[in-house]
């Protein structure tokens, strides 16, 4: 099979599989008057999604050294597509909302790495990998713009149970696109693997890899906080503009069109790190994102062009470190030990994303509301004052091991 078709292949799998991702932080406007839900409650269940992600992946990523990462792909659908039928079925409040998030969360957990260890295996000896690695991340972008999208085609049409019912269906597609037409991953036996599934000692022994996962952390803790709260934003943006109905389109859209910018910021990222010294173009990119997201949030009362392009240029400077930080990653880390590697990364990066959702919420709350300008300001300043902490964590990066490349 060519290599262009296995990224194909699963950069459209990575897409279906995460059609629920980002349902519920979409619907926050709807649920949070029809539940009741503080803004804190509301972030506790966005967060849940990294809380289900952080107990499944240890387990689920790791075991790709030990398996085809087919199977727990499959199965890892099966998860999200339970958790967003639990949503349409069943869900009616702080419970329910946790418990099926962290469903989703768990699915995500098997898809995402699993599904980069599995395109790195089958790519092993392409001279592109590094670049096919950075299309499989971007499309991380695409997928939760993907999801948004089908909130503004279903939610105000039939409602959001019925946005929940669509959006349950992508993770099962994704599921059989994987199994039927890829091949499978090859396993093979290694005296210096883990005896033991969850023994994570060795990757913290490679301290180029450790450099890598703590950036990443710092990463996706102001990628999901800003992303959980990019739809409630547009719309309290909105609610300001001098005109009634200024802004052509709904939160949901604006949000689906912002999104995939990323992508292309991505690549663009990697493009350049791969051609300089990677650790300087990530912190770089990181001291720009910090910065400008404690300025974001204060714009919310200028006109609506203007806070959409502040808002794509913010999310163009989150993502533009992102593929460059995963192929650090894997760079660093010994084949034998990539699953058990890539574990630990999505669960320090994925942890920040439990947690950042809550804080952004935690702050609104405290600072004033979702009313209040100055609130919005200091949550986004929040996540800043974090992603500050980047440029620190990938201070670790340059005690590389000998023969390192980067």
């Amino acid at each position: 099979m060519s290599p262009l078709r296995i990224v194909v292949l699963l950069c459209s799998a990575e897409v279906l599989s995460m059609t629920a991702f980002a349902t519920f932080p979409a619907l926050i406007p709807v649920l949070l008057p029809e539940w009741g839900l503080s803004n804190s409650e509301a972030g506790l269940i966005s967060g849940m999604l990294f809380g289900g992600y952080m107990a499944a992946v240890p387990a689920l990523t790791s075991l790709t050294d030990r398996m085809d990462a087919r199977r727990i792909y499959v199965f890892a659908c099966g998860l999200a597509a339970l958790g967003g039928l639990g949503f349409a079925l069943a869900a009616g409040g702080l419970l329910s909302a946790i418990l099926f998030h962290a469903l989703i969360g768990a699915g995500l957990a098997g898809t995402y790495m699993p599904g980069l260890k599995l395109l790195s295996d089958l790519l092993e000896e392409s001279p592109r990998r590094s670049r096919y690695v950075a299309f499989y991340t971007a499309t991380f972008g695409l997928g939760m713009s993907v999801s948004l999208v089908i909130v503004g085609l279903v939610e105000p049409a039939l409602g959001w149970r019925e946005t929940f019912l669509a959006a349950a269906f992508g993770p099962l597609a994704a599921a059989a696109l994987v199994w039927f037409a890829l091949p499978p991953s090859k396993v093979v036996a290694h005296p210096g693997a883990p005896k033991h599934l969850l023994d994570f000692r060795p990757v913290f022994r490679n301290r180029a890899a450790t450099g890598y996962i703590l950036g990443y952390g710092v990463h996706c803790y102001e990628l999901f906080g800003a992303r959980s709260w990019l739809v409630a934003f547009l719309a309290f943006s909105a609610a300001l503009q001098p005109v009634a109905g200024a802004m052509p389109w709904n939160a949901a859209w604006i949000a689906a069109a912002i999104t995939p910018l990323g992508i292309l910021s991505s690549l663009v990222g990697n493009e350049i790190a791969g051609r300089g010294r990677r650790r300087n173009v990530i912190l770089t990119v990181m001291s720009m994102s910090a910065l400008t997201a404690c300025l974001v949030g204060f714009l919310g009362p200028l006109v609506w062009p203007l806070v959409v392009a502040v808002l794509a240029v913010y999310f163009m400077l989150i993502m533009g470190d992102s593929a460059a930080l995963t192929n650090g990653v894997i760079a660093e880390s010994a084949a034998h030990l990539r699953g058990t590697t890539m574990a630990v990364y999505s669960f320090i990066g994925f942890g920040a994303g439990l947690i950042a959702p809550l804080v952004f919420g935690a702050v609104l709350d405290v600072a004033g509301g979702n009313a209040s300008v100055r609130a919005w300001g200091l949550a986004f300043a929040s996540l800043g004052a974090v992603g500050a902490l980047g440029p620190v964590a990938l201070l670790v990066s340059k005690y590389r091991r000998k023969g390192s490349s980067i």
